[in-house]
C-alpha cells in the first residue's frame, strides 16, 4: 500500500500553556522568549502536517488562549484540554474527540515541537503506519517518541515522556524504522536539540523566532 492509498489521518497535538512550555531551553531562551518559541514550534509543526496529504485533520489540545488562536487560524481543529490531568491523558482525549465523529478515524498523536518537519516526511511516516494496527517513531534521541498512531478501531494508548521508545515497543507498537524523515524525529527540548533542527531547516516561525532570540541576546537584557 502506497502513501496515498492509505488511511486518512486525525493527528492528535497536545500543547501546554506556554508560559510552563519548554522550560530546559532556559539556558538559551529566557522566560521572555521562550514560550515564544514553543510557540513557533508548534505552528511549523501543524503548517507542515496540514500539507500532508494523509492528514484529515490537525487536532490540537491545549488551554494556552494565544496558541489557540493562532493554530486554529493556521488550520487546525483546537480543543480545550478537558482531562487536565498531564501529557497522555491529554492525547487521550484528543483521539476520542477525534473519533466522536468519525469512530474508525485513523489518528496519531504527534509532538508540538518538530520545527523542522516536511509534510513529504510525514507522509512517508504515515504511510508506514499503516501497515499496522499501532505504530510509533522515534526521537533522534533513540530514547523517546515524536509520533504514535492507531489505526481504526485500535487504542491509542499514549506512553509518552521520559523513555517512551521502551515503553510503545513493550506494549506491542510497532516501531517504524524509516530513514530519511530526520525532521520526525527532531524534537527540540534543549540548545543542542534547537541547533540540530536549525542545521536540518526549520520552518518560518521557528526561524524568525531564533532571529528574536539573537536579538534578544545581543540586547544584553
Amino acid at each position: 500500500m502506497s502513501a496515498t492509498e492509505g488511511p486518512r489521518w486525525s493527528l492528535i497535538v497536545p500543547l501546554k500553556p506556554l508560559r510552563l512550555a519548554k522550560s530546559r531551553l532556559a539556558d538559551v531562551a529566557g522566560d521572555a522568549v521562550r514560550p515564544l518559541l514553543a510557540l513557533a514550534f508548534a505552528e511549523d509543526t501543524v503548517a507542515a502536517a496540514l500539507t500532508c496529504a494523509s492528514v484529515r485533520e490537525v487536532l490540537v489540545v491545549t488551554d494556552d488562549p494565544l496558541a489557540g488562536g493562532r493554530l486554529a487560524r493556521a488550520g487546525a481543529r483546537v480543543v480545550p484540554d478537558a482531562p487536565g490531568s498531564g501529557l497522555n491523558a491529554a492525547l487521550a482525549y484528543g483521539a476520542a474527540t477525534a473519533r466522536a465523529a468519525r469512530p474508525d478515524a485513523a489518528v496519531a498523536a504527534l509532538n508540538a515541537d518538530l520545527p523542522a518537519l516536511r509534510g513529504a516526511e510525514l507522509l512517508r511516516v504515515l504511510g508506514a503506519a499503516s501497515e499496522h494496527g499501532r505504530s510509533f517513531l522515534a526521537d533522534a534521541a533513540g530514547v523517546g517518541t515524536t509520533l504514535l498512531a492507531a489505526a481504526g478501531g485500535v487504542d491509542l494508548a499514549p506512553a509518552f515522556g521520559g523513555a517512551s521508545r521502551a515503553r510503545h515497543r513493550a506494549s506491542g507498537a510497532a516501531e517504524l524504522l524509516l530513514d530519511g524523515v530526520p525532521g520526525a524525529r527532531r524534537d527540540v527540548d534543549t540548545g543542542a536539540d534547537l541547533r540540530a533542527a536549525l542545521a536540518l531547516g526549520v520552518g518560518p516561525r521557528t526561524a524568525a523566532g531564533v532571529r528574536r532570540l539573537t536579538a534578544f541576546a545581543a540586547s544584553g537584557r
